[in-house]
């Protein structure tokens, strides 16, 4: 484990593995760094991966108050101590993160980014979204940390009765542990103010080269947002990785990567 201070003093906690061009892993919501692990394993031997713990989760700090900008001010930290510029791939909320860092000229070569949960163009889904993070900010107020979870759970399209299940497994407790970050990801995502809307004028800011990527098994909706977003990009590109969900397989994931760096290889 290595670590780095962002801007504002926290500790930001990071594995680094392999060699070759610097890729950072910026994981989506409930994740630490070694949920990155399989797939920076499989990536090692052509670039120099970075997963790290983002602020409040794992081995990193966490500094009130919580600031989106704080979080770029984190990626931006991990980017300087693999040597000042990368290439980042973001999941998730993860991916909304990395994009809102290179709008605001984060030193990021080349963005991939798998599945970004904005929302459609849809007044009833955006609005759940904001009562969501009302929802959500009610409970880990109220210290209710396990509803918070399995709410997100819920939120997400898990059905209640594997939600019930799994608050009785031993992997509970470290879930329960991060469920302040959740709050995190809502804000990420722009659920209170904009419903999670794709950020359009955000994306045209972006002066790299972006792959957008979905999964031809998961929801209709994700890759319809995928698509949109790769359109408004100006360098902007889209892939779906047929038979794959939210729940990405790092084996598929991998050679569509390092196809799309592979000029960052050379």
């Amino acid at each position: 484990m290595h670590t780095v201070f962002s801007a504002d003093g926290t500790r930001i906690a990071y594995d680094r593995s392999g060699s070759g061009p610097a890729l950072i892993y910026v994981t989506g919501a409930l994740c630490g760094r070694s949920t990155g692990a399989p797939l920076a394993a499989l990536l090692a031997p052509y670039f120099t991966v970075f997963t790290y713990d983002r602020r409040g989760r794992g081995d990193s700090g966490d500094t009130a108050p919580y600031q989106v900008e704080r979080e770029v001010e984190d990626l931006a930290a991990v980017i300087a101590a693999a040597g000042g510029a990368a290439a980042v791939y973001g999941m998730s909320s993860g991916a909304a993160l990395a994009l809102r860092a290179v709008a605001q000229g984060v030193a990021i070569t080349r963005l991939a980014l798998f599945e970004p949960p904005y929302s459609p163009d849809d007044a009833d889904r955006q609005a759940r979204a904001r009562a969501y993070e009302a929802e959500l900010t009610e409970l880990l107020a109220a210290g209710r940390r396990g509803d918070a979870v399995a709410l997100f759970m819920t939120t997400v399209g898990l059905p209640a009765e594997l939600i019930g299940g799994m608050r009785g497994a031993p992997m509970w407790p470290a879930l329960e542990a991060l469920a302040p970050t959740l709050a995190y990801d809502a804000a990420v995502m722009g659920n209170g103010s904009t419903g999670s809307a794709l950020p359009v004028e955000l994306a045209a800011k972006v002066g790299v080269p972006v792959l957008v990527a979905d999964g031809g098994a998961g929801s209709a909706w994700m890759r319809d947002m995928a698509r949109r977003l790769a359109d408004a990009l100006p360098e902007g590109r889209h892939r779906t990785l047929e038979g794959q969900t939210h729940d990405v397989d790092p084996q598929v994931l991998a050679p569509v990567l390092r196809e799309f760096l592979s000029d960052l290889t050379v």
